[in-house]
């Protein structure tokens, strides 16, 4: 494991459909957002809570 840069705990404010094959999850907290095109099926809602985390990753 990296070292940590960040970790976001929030509420999906928004899902978008990206061409029919992905998703854009997205939100703000603070300072901080996310904007992260996952793959359809994912089964994540506008609502739901989730974690993302930043780390450099060990190579």
């Amino acid at each position: 494991m990296g070292k940590k840069i960040a970790e976001i705990v929030e509420t999906i404010e928004f899902v978008a459909d990206i061409e029919g094959s992905k998703d854009c999850l997205m939100s703000q907290q603070g300072k901080l957002w996310f904007n992260i095109d996952v793959p359809k099926g994912h089964g994540l809602k506008t609502g739901d809570i989730i974690r993302v985390v930043i780390e450099r990753a060990d190579e």
